[in-house]
Parts: structure tokens; sequence; C-alpha cells
């Protein structure tokens, strides 16, 4: 369909951009992708503003003076003469093979028209059989995006809270689920306040989908090495390693935390460092999550085609949630290095709580594994999907190894510019759009796409019974446990 026609305006065209005025029949929005032809190719643009003119109102004195006696439109034809012009961002352009850079100009009196769907397919490196995450405002075109560029290189999704984060991120599990279980990475999820859990109540993926709660993970105590207690309890002095490896090595396999609690007990080590080993053991104890063997074992966390929830939402202390991470991404990490686990994604749900920019090395237990994974994973298959709300307090160093980044709104401008920093695929255009975005739209950028690309994201189609946590719904249960016990306490007496 025609759209309009390119117009001399002021600087354009050029090899950047051109204006074209809109056909009245047409329906053009800003962000709708056009095509036009030139001897090179094919010119992609995207539409950047619509401007609205009139002839009639162009000059203030005398449409002030006009109206003042009566109106101008009783005296002139003012709708005849009103007309749309568009302004047009240029993409690239296809010469039959593929996309090159524009190098020349678009002449004026060329004809603007709707893209041609396998045009923009490729343009954007969508394909058939791809993630389905929505569709293109303006086009009716699904975006399907590459699973191997959406997730090998790393994915961050990034939005302030309640733009969408957890409903997008269950949309790219329902997808990673229908998938065969041969073609399918395992996933692992740290679901940090339980949002993901009611998966395993779907009726469709019921088999595919297990929840390890926080509260019954354990780590074997015999597993963990000298360096790694020595880091989680921030043990600086040399002495105290020496000995603590010493008692490690010497006590039998299968040994727990208590037994080595007993072990520097009932040593000779000097009592001032036995005392503060001790402090370190029994507070490591008192975590609960050290036992004699690992649970879940990594190969009932990381299967194919399953999706494995970590649900976080009972465990209060931060200390214990980064100790948790740390060690089981740590281990499946190892082993998939090792090809003794399959490819799998590993995804943090708020992330900035886990690889924190300007913590501590005490505040941050689990960021040095997560920025070896982020540094090292797409050369084994391990990818991190990082889902935050504080862009600008997440890890430097991983968040600049997301080669995909999912943007939903972002109101913070601390935010927008630490992406902006992050993210050398993001335009300006992009950027402009990012802190007005409505739920429900999304900007894909990156490895993923070879363009910005705006999205709509598709309503689930996974069949699962969502929670109403109003804060009505919320109050109600309040106060009918509070009068149950009122009357309970009164029974009693």
């Amino acid at each position: 369909m025609n759209l309009g026609t390119v117009i001399s305006f002021i600087e354009t065209p050029s090899t950047g951009r051109f204006h074209f005025t809109i056909d009245k029949n047409a329906t053009v929005r800003k962000g709708q992708f056009v095509q036009l032809e030139i001897e090179d190719g094919k010119i992609i643009g995207r539409v950047s503003d619509i401007i609205k003119t009139n002839r009639y109102f162009m000059r203030p004195e005398a449409v002030n003076e006009y109206q003042n006696s009566g109106g101008i439109e009783e005296i002139f034809p003012t709708t005849e003469w009103e007309y749309l012009i568009a302004e047009v961002n240029i993409l690239g352009v296809f010469d039959g093979n593929g996309f090159k850079n524009s190098l020349f100009p678009p002449s004026p009196g060329t004809d603007v028209n709707e893209p041609e769907i396998e045009i923009i397919k490729k343009f954007f490196g969508l394909e058939e059989n791809g993630i389905h995450m929505g569709e293109m405002p303006h086009h009716k075109l699904d975006a399907k995006f590459s699973l191997n560029k959406l997730f090998k290189k790393h994915l961050a999704i990034l939005a302030i809270s309640g733009a969408g984060k957890s409903y997008l991120t269950g949309i790219l599990l329902e997808e990673l689920l229908t998938k065969e279980k041969r073609n399918s990475p395992g996933v692992v999820i740290i679901d940090t306040h339980g949002e993901y859990t009611n998966l395993a109540e779907s009726k469709d993926f019921a088999t595919r989908v297990k929840v390890f709660s926080s509260e019954e993970m354990r780590i074997g105590f015999q597993n963990i090495r000298t360096y790694d207690i020595a880091s989680i309890q921030s043990i600086k002095s040399g002495t105290q390693i020496r000995e603590l490896d010493k008692i490690l090595h010497s006590l039998k396999s299968n040994y727990s935390i208590s037994d080595a609690i007993s072990k520097i007990d009932e040593s000779d080590i000097a009592t001032k460092t036995k005392d503060v080993l001790l402090s370190h053991l029994i507070s490591l104890q008192r975590t609960g999550i050290f036992g004699l063997s690992d649970y879940p074992k990594s190969e009932e966390l990381v299967k194919q085609g399953q999706v494995s929830i970590i649900d976080m939402s009972d465990c209060i202390s931060m200390k214990k949630k980064q100790i948790l991470t740390r060690y089981f991404s740590g281990k499946i990490f190892h082993q998939r290095r090792a090809g003794t686990l399959p490819p799998f994604v590993l995804i943090l749900e708020e992330a900035h709580q886990y690889i924190p920019q300007m913590a501590t090395k005490e505040n941050a237990l689990c960021r040095s594994i997560l920025q070896t994974i982020a540094r090292e994973g797409r050369k084994f298959n391990a990818s991190l999907c990082l889902i935050s709300q504080r862009p600008v307090n997440l890890s430097t160093t991983v968040l600049s190894q997301c080669n995909t980044k999912i943007i939903l709104r972002v109101s913070n401008p601390y935010d927008i510019e630490y992406i902006r920093n992050s993210s050398e695929a993001l335009t300006k255009d992009a950027i402009d759009q990012i802190s007005t975005l409505p739920v429900g739209y999304g900007i894909v950028i990156g490895e993923a796409v070879n363009a910005p690309l705006l999205v709509k994201i598709r309503k689930k189609k996974i069949n699962v019974l969502e929670r109403d946590d109003s804060m009505e719904k919320v109050c109600n249960e309040f106060y009918d446990r509070a009068e149950k016990n009122k009357k309970d306490s009164k029974a009693f007496v």
C-alpha cells in the first residue's frame, strides 16, 4: 500500500533521514516501518515523528485577526489544506542479498510504501520458529527471535516495578517449555519472591517444572573448600586459613559441619585462633543450609526441557540467599564446563541483589562466580538472564556482557543513563521511548536483533491460575486470621 510521497524538507532527504507527506487514505503512526526504492536497493526506515500542518494557520497574527472577526474556518477552506508530514530515520538498504548502510538519499517524489514482510523479517533477523515474544506494532508480524541469539550471549530484562518483567519472563519460560526436550536447555530460576512457583500448577507443563524451596536446600559441607569458607566469613588471617585447611583435610569423608566444629574444639590450635574459627563455623551452622550432601543434586537441578525454580521467598537472610546462589550456580557452571550437564539458562530475579556494583565482597558473596559465568559462559552454553528494576545497581561487568537487552518502561534518569552507557546498540530514538513505554511493550536491542525493535508483548498461553495479591484481598485475609486468633484465645481461657 502506498503511504505517501517523499518531499524536499528542511535538510532532507539525506542519507540518514527523509520526510514524506502522508496520503489521506493511509494510516501512519510513529514507530511504523516504511519502504521505498532507490537505485541501490530498497530503503527500510522507521517513522520517528509525525507533523500536522495547515497553510492557513502558519501566520499567528492573521489567525488571531480572523478568529476575532468570526473565525477563519468561515472564510477559507481550512480543512482542505490540512496535511500530515512523517519524519523517517533510515535504518538500512536491502540490495537483494543483504543489508548495507544508506550511501545515497532518496529523490523527492519517490513513493513511500508499507514494507514487505519478508524484508522486515530479514532486516531484524526474526526467525519463523523462534521464541515468540509478541508482535510488531502497526504490522501484522509476529516477533520471533532466535533461541541461540537471545540466550547464548546472556540476556537482561530491565524495567521499573510493575512494568511487566515477570510477565515477560513467564512468556519466555512458556516458549522454552513448548520446545522438545532434545532442543531445549535446562532452566534454573533464582526466584527471590516466589513469583514463578505457580508454573508447577500448570496442567500443560506440571511434569516439566520443579520447585525447590530454599528451606529444603542443603550444601554438603564436605564439598565446601577452605577458600569458600574464608570468603563467606571474611577470614583474612593467613594463620586461621591454614589451620582451618589442615582440620578439613584431616577429616574423613562424609563429614558434617558439626564434625569440623568438634575437630577444631579438640585440636591443639592456639586458643585465640581456635575461638575465631569456632565462631565462624558456628555462625555458618546456624544458617541451617549445611548438611552431609547436596540437595538438590546438580543432575536434578539442570535437566533438558525442565524449569527448576529455587524459591527464595521464605528466606529472609540475604547472606543465606547469596551462599546458596554462589554454591549452586558455581557447581552447575563447573559441571557444564566439564560436559556432565546439558546447556542451561540461569535466570536471576532481582539480579541487583546478587551482583551489586558497589557492595563490598562481604555483601556480594556470589558476584565473583556470576561474573565468571558472564565472561566465560557463552563458550560452554551456560547462559545468564538478569531481571532487575535497578540497572544502576547492577555489576557493570555482568550487565556489559549481556549482549541482548529487553527494556520495558524505565523512568529513573540514572537507570536510563546507565543502560545507555552499557548498550552500544541503543539509539537516541529508543532512549527517548524508554521512559514513556506503556505496560505490555518492550524494546529489544543487541544480539537478538539487527536494530532496536519495539515489541508488543503477547498474552500468556499456559493455563495457570494467577494469584490475587491485591491489597484488599490481603487485608481481608489478615483481618480474618486476627479475628480467628481472638476467638481461639477466648475459647482457650
